[in-house]
C-alpha cells in the first residue's frame, strides 16, 4: 500500500543516492503564469527513475539481492537500475530491444550492468525478461507498475512542497504513470488544495483513455517524439492512484512537445528529452487552467538522442514560425532573383538556402521555380513577407 510514511522513508533512503535538483524559476516562456521546473534532467543518470529503482532495490530482502535483478527498459530505467544496483553490490541484467540508441546502450554498461539485446520493441524486451527472470530465478524491478518504485518517484512532490510550500500546481508527464501517482500522493496528501495535472502525448494516450473510458485501455500502436513515455498500457496500481489523486490529464501533439525542448534549451540553456518537455508543452499551448497560478513542470528527464535533437530542434522552429520554406514561380528573365532577395533583406529575414529549378510541363515554357528557406521571427514576420512578394507581383506556389 502506497501511504505519505513510504515516500517519507523513501526520501530518507535516497537522500545519499540522488542529487538534489532545486526549483528553477523559468523566465520569458509565458506571461500567462509563473513557471517553475524541476530538473530531473540534471539528476544522475539524467532521469528522475533512479529514485524508483534506487528505493526499490533497497527494499529487497537478502536473498533477492543474493539472487540479482533484471529489468527492461528503452533508456532511463535501465540506467536507474543498473546504478542503484551496482551501489547495493547487486549483479543487474538489463534487457533492452534492439533499436535502442548506442548512447543509452553504453551508458547502461557504464553504471556497471550486463546488457542483453533483443530483436523487436521495448515489449519484446519486457517479455525477454520476463523469461530469463523465471529461468534464473532473478528479482525483476519493474518500471512503473510497483509500490517502491512509485513512493521512490513520490520524493519529488515531497521536494517541490518543501522547496515551495505556495505552490498552485504541479504538472508531470505520464507513460505507465510511476512519476505521476508518487508526485500526487505524496502533494494530495500534504495539501489536497494544491492541483495535480498530467501529460500524454497523443500518439501515446494510453492513461489519458484509460481514465476516460473508466477501465485499463491498452493501445494497438504508440508512436511520439517522446520515447520516454511511449508506453501500451499504463499500470493497474498508477491507474489507480491517478484516478484517486490527479485532477486532469492532457495531450500535446509531437509539434507541441518540439516547440517547448527548443524553448527549454533557448530561454533557461536545459536540454530536455521529449517526455521531460511534455509539461512544459502543455503550459506553452494552454491546455491547462493555470493561468496567474504559480505553477511546477518536472522535466522528467534530460537523455534525448543527440541523432535526432537536430531534427527535434528544426520541428520546433517550424512549430513557431522561426523557419519558413517559400516557394516562387519566376519568370526565366534576368534581375528576377535580386528583387525577391531585396524585398526579404528589407523585411530582416536571412536565407537558409536557395534552389533554383527549371519549370516542369503544364507551366509557362519560360518559367522556372525558386525554392527560398528563411530565418524568420515568427509567424506574423512570416505574414509579412509573403505579402510583400505578393504585393510586387510574385506568385507563391
Amino acid at each position: 500500500m502506497l501511504t505519505l510514511d513510504k515516500i517519507y522513508h523513501a526520501s530518507y533512503v535516497l537522500k545519499d543516492v540522488v542529487r538534489p535538483t532545486h526549483l528553477v524559476k523559468a523566465q520569458s516562456i509565458t506571461d500567462e503564469c509563473d513557471i517553475y521546473l524541476k530538473p530531473e534532467n540534471l539528476q544522475i543518470t539524467g532521469s528522475f527513475k533512479v529514485r524508483g529503482s534506487g528505493y526499490k532495490i533497497s527494499q529487497l530482502s537478502d536473498e533477492e539481492k543474493k539472487r540479482g535483478v533484471i529489468a527492461c527498459s528503452a533508456g532511463n530505467h535501465a540506467q536507474g537500475v543498473a546504478l542503484a544496483a551496482t551501489k547495493y553490490g547487486i549483479k543487474s541484467l538489463i534487457c533492452l530491444p534492439d533499436g535502442a540508441p548506442i548512447s543509452k546502450v553504453e551508458a547502461t554498461k557504464g553504471y556497471g550492468a550486463d546488457v542483453c539485446m533483443v530483436p523487436g520493441v521495448y515489449d519484446d524486451a519486457y517479455n525477454e525478461a520476463l523469461r530469463l527472470r523465471d529461468e534464473k530465478n532473478y528479482t525483476f524491478i519493474h518500471p512503473f507498475d510497483d509500490e517502491n518504485v512509485i513512493a521512490g518517484q513520490g520524493t519529488i512532490g515531497i521536494e517541490i512542497l518543501n522547496e515551495m510550500p505556495d505552490v498552485d500546481a504541479v504538472v508531470a508527464a505520464i507513460g505507465g504513470g510511476g512519476l505521476l501517482s508518487g508526485v500526487a500522493c505524496a502533494i494530495k496528501s500534504l495539501n489536497p488544495n494544491i492541483k495535480v495535472y498530467g501529460v500524454q502525448a497523443e500518439g501515446a494516450p494510453s492513461m489519458y483513455e484509460s481514465i476516460k473510458q473508466g477501465k485499463i485501455v491498452t493501445l494497438d500502436s504508440v508512436s511520439t517524439v517522446a520515447d520516454g513515455i511511449q508506453v501500451k498500457e499504463p499500470g493497474e496500481h498508477t491507474f489507480e492512484y491517478i484516478k484517486k489523486y490527479v485532477d486532469d490529464i492532457v495531450t500535446v501533439n509531437d509539434d507541441e512537445i518540439c516547440s517547448a525542448i527548443l524553448k527549454l534549451i533557448e530561454t533557461q540553456k536545459m536540454i530536455a528529452e521529449g517526455a521531460g518537455a511534455a509539461p512544459l508543452a502543455a503550459v506553452m499551448f494552454n491546455k491547462l487552467p493555470v493561468k496567474g497560478k504559480k505553477v511546477v513542470c518536472i522535466v522528467s528527464g534530460g537523455n534525448i538522442d543527440v541523432t535526432i535533437l537536430s531534427r527535434v530542434i528544426k520541428r520546433g522552429l517550424l512549430m513557431t514560425g522561426r523557419q519558413q520554406t517559400v516557394c516562387i514561380e519566376l519568370q526565366d528573365k534576368p534581375g528576377q532573383l535580386l528583387a525577391v532577395s531585396k524585398i526579404i533583406a528589407d523585411l530582416g529575414a536571412n536565407v537558409i538556402s536557395i534552389h533554383h529549378e527549371r519549370a516542369s510541363e503544364g507551366s509557362d515554357v519560360t518559367g522556372c521555380y525558386l525554392r527560398i528557406v528563411l530565418e524568420t521571427k515568427n509567424y506574423e514576420h512570416v505574414r509579412e513577407i509573403t505579402n510583400a512578394l505578393k504585393d510586387a507581383g510574385f506568385k507563391l506556389v
